[in-house]
């Protein structure tokens, strides 16, 4: 479980005001191989999308469009792809899904924040809730909260709530004229069928509890990891009714999503091939690389469902696991610690890989 302090060791981040994120090391790095500390997508960059993003800065010298179109509805049609035209009001935009929790949080009723049922996740709907002065929950109360966020799957931990699960969590967790916050940034790696098991296809179950509870129920997406562009700063929110997304609308600052990373996404969307390539190669090399580790390590335990971009893994020791970030840093191949931020020194989160460099990896590990 967390520890009760905080861990330090933040590198370049202000531990005092900011919250700790992995991926800061590379470029501190001279013999930097592959960062292993971020969830992005082992792909790198879609081509065809970053040749569009860079022939944009020829348009850079022009405002971004104000009503992010048609970067809006064709991330709509990637959503919705038969009923998009009906679904995209609901849509916005930010810079990052940084931005958008932010907003969403700060127009949310006041009092109390809870985490998901998880005995950790990504930490920024928590630093939002805490700057914006509600009341924090623990992971584990049993008491409903006015804004419940759960990120689905759980980074670090790799849980996963099907729609069944999530919609009874929801019921669970979430006072009358609350906010519910689902973070599915990583969702659309469960497999081709993927918006079948989203809450973005469960219009009608938004609708009924709004109707019926006053519950909002926001979808959050980073679509960083996704396509691997975390310096494009890109995120979206799917809102309950159109009125939730004006009222987003009317507290964000003009033009926050960028000409560059705009364009990046009107493209994105139509690389079908890079999706394939997704869907059918991280659960391949994730299993690959457990069984590499799993064989070296017996006794670490490693989490997280098998479709996922990353490893979550309790080595059962701090020292272990600050000796084995220590050596995955020397080699070239940062990984994730569990202490900054998370407040778990006794784990680590491994990216999912291409195999040559998990052999470097590997290597840089088996001095443990």
């Amino acid at each position: 479980m967390p520890t009760d302090t905080p861990v330090s060791n933040s590198g370049p981040w202000d531990a005092k005001l900011q919250q700790f994120h992995g991926g800061q090391e590379w470029a501190q790095l001279s013999n930097f191989v592959e960062d292993f500390s971020v969830t992005t997508n082992p792909f790198g960059m879609p081509n065809g999308a970053k040749l569009a993003a860079a022939h944009s800065i020829e348009h850079s010298h022009h405002y971004p469009p104000a009503d992010q179109e048609p970067a809006k509805s064709s991330l709509a049609r990637f959503l919705w792809p038969s009923e998009f035209e009906t679904e995209r009001d609901r849509l916005i935009l930010g810079n990052g899904a940084s931005e958008l929790i932010d907003l969403v949080i700060r127009m949310a009723p006041t009092g109390t924040w809870r985490p998901g049922p998880f005995y950790t996740q990504y930490k920024e709907y928590e630093r939002s809730a805490r700057n914006n002065n509600f009341t924090l929950l623990p992971p584990g109360t049993n008491d409903k909260a006015n804004v419940a966020c759960l990120v689905n799957p759980c980074n670090p931990t790799g849980d996963y709530l099907e729609l069944p699960e999530l919609k009874e969590w929801i019921s669970d967790n979430v006072l009358p004229g609350g906010y519910a916050i689902i973070d599915e940034s990583m969702q659309p790696w469960h497999s081709e069928q993927f918006r079948e098991h989203s809450l973005t296809s469960q219009r009608e179950y938004v609708e009924e509890l709004y109707r019926e509870q006053g519950i909002s129920v926001f979808v959050m997406h980073s679509w960083t990891k996704l396509w691997c562009c975390t310096g494009l700063r890109l995120g979206s929110v799917v809102c309950p009714t159109a009125e939730h997304m004006r009222a987003i609308k009317k507290i964000q600052v003009p033009w926050s999503v960028n000409t560059v990373a705009l364009a990046f996404l009107n493209a994105v969307v139509d690389d079908e091939e890079y999706l394939q390539d997704t869907w059918e190669l991280t659960p391949a090399w994730r299993k690959a690389t457990v069984d590499r580790l799993q064989k070296l390590f017996p006794d670490w335990e490693f989490h997280g469902r098998e479709f996922l971009s990353w490893i979550w893994i309790d080595t059962k020791d701090v020292s272990v696991a600050e000796r084995a970030v220590e050596l995955a840093r020397a080699a070239g191949v940062p990984v994730r610690s569990g202490g900054p931020g998370y407040n778990l020194p006794a784990y680590i989160r491994v990216a999912v890989r291409h195999p040559a460099k998990v052999d470097v990896l590997v290597g840089a590990l088996k001095t443990l």
